[in-house]
């Protein structure tokens, strides 16, 4: 069965869809988490936020796009990671005098990092399919060069090259319009 299909079952609230759809992405989802804590995690906490993901993406299933289910999915365990990581890192009691104001994000700075993040997924959308599939398997799938190499079909060097020149021309793109980057 295709994803879309269980997609457009889960907008439906079918448990059975939900199963499959566990069944399926849960290597992928544990994958990013893993990634995205760089190994901060334990095999509990991981279990725990691969959970979380599946729990949430229930709880949405209005939101979901057929099209774009296992993006969806990967959004959320991205995010799911990152707020862990910050539960887990929050236990550490920090001390005072540690503290720089001058590391804060101003409100405009905020702004500024949201905006070129939108610009740069715009960029990248209009990217060859190659390109895009291997900046979005490296910066969003946390995925390493020669995994990509392998899943693609690729040389190592290849997708390190296709990396750095697609870096290069989206930097270019950025400053023409503006970013300083």
């Amino acid at each position: 069965m295709e994803v879309e299909d269980l997609a457009r079952r889960l907008r439906k609230r079918d448990e059975k869809a939900l199963r499959e759809v566990i069944l399926r992405l849960t290597p992928l989802v544990a994958t990013i988490i893993y990634n995205v804590s760089g190994g901060e995690l334990t095999r509990e906490d991981i279990e725990e936020v691969t959970s979380d993901v599946f729990i949430t993406l229930w709880n949405n299933t209005d939101k979901i796009v057929p099209e774009k289910l296992k993006g969806y999915v990967c959004c959320i365990a991205k995010t799911r990671a990152i707020n862990k990581l910050k539960t887990v890192k929050s236990k550490n009691i920090v001390d005072i005098d540690d503290y720089d104001p001058e590391d804060d994000f101003s409100i405009s700075e905020h702004t500024e990092h949201q905006d070129l993040n939108r610009e740069l997924r715009e960029l990248i959308d209009t990217l060859p399919t190659i390109d895009r599939e291997i900046m979005i398997r490296y910066y969003y799938y946390y995925q390493t060069t020669s995994r990509i190499a392998e899943v693609m079909k690729l040389n190592p060097e290849t997708v390190k090259s296709k990396l750095r020149r697609t870096r290069e021309k989206l930097k270019a793109k950025l400053l023409e319009r503006g970013y300083g980057v």
